[in-house]
């Protein structure tokens, strides 16, 4: 795989984003996914949270640019959209740490290359209040070493094994596994008799 998609650590600024139970319906409201491609989607990050609350976090000017996000519990959850992390990692988002995450948004995420590490809820609080008062100071996403480090302090972190090593070897981009195999999967389409005898 290439160096490109090897995930080790996500190093960059964060975004605290409070609250749990976060569904996917308010990271990308469903009157948004009309489109054919996922061209777009950042604009829409938020919608209607954005409009409720005018200092939601992805208004603010001191967390544009972010590239990690913090969130609380059972983030992703509700319909199983991969819109939502497409349009997180449109807007700029590489990496996510929070308390829990929803199956079927980590898997997601995860097939686009943006981590998910877990980490316990009151680091979490730490995180988004050290976040909130020095949003100009990076959080390293250690993929790697299952850790969170911010300033001096190193947070230990969960990620499932076959996520991490997705990650780490890069085969979470599965086009880019396919086009490697190119010439095992001509070999073996050649053997097929519905492709290759008529």
């Amino acid at each position: 795989m290439s160096g490109d998609s090897v995930r080790r650590q996500i190093v960059g600024r964060g975004i605290p984003l409070p609250g749990n139970d976060i569904d996917t319906d308010r990271i990308i409201p469903a009157r948004f996914l009309k489109s054919v491609t996922f061209e777009g989607l950042e604009q829409h990050v938020f919608a209607d949270d954005r409009v409720q609350a005018p200092d939601h976090p992805f208004n603010e000017d001191r967390y544009q640019g972010a590239s990690i996000l913090v969130v609380g519990l059972n983030f992703g959850c509700g319909s199983s959209r991969e819109h939502a992390p497409e349009a997180l990692r449109r807007w700029g988002i590489r990496g996510i740490v929070g308390g829990s995450f929803a199956e079927i948004f980590f898997g997601n995420a995860t097939a686009l290359g943006v981590p998910c590490l877990a980490v316990a809820p009151k680091d979490v609080e730490w995180l988004m209040g050290a976040v909130a008062h020095q949003p100009e100071r990076e959080i390293v996403l250690d993929v790697e070493a299952e850790r969170v480090r911010l300033g001096d302090r190193t947070i230990p972190a969960r990620l499932p094994e076959a996520a991490r090593k997705q990650l780490l070897t890069g085969t979470w981009n599965a086009t880019a596994v396919l086009l490697e195999a190119g010439e095992e999967i001509a070999r073996v389409a050649q053997g097929l008799p519905y492709l290759s005898g008529y």
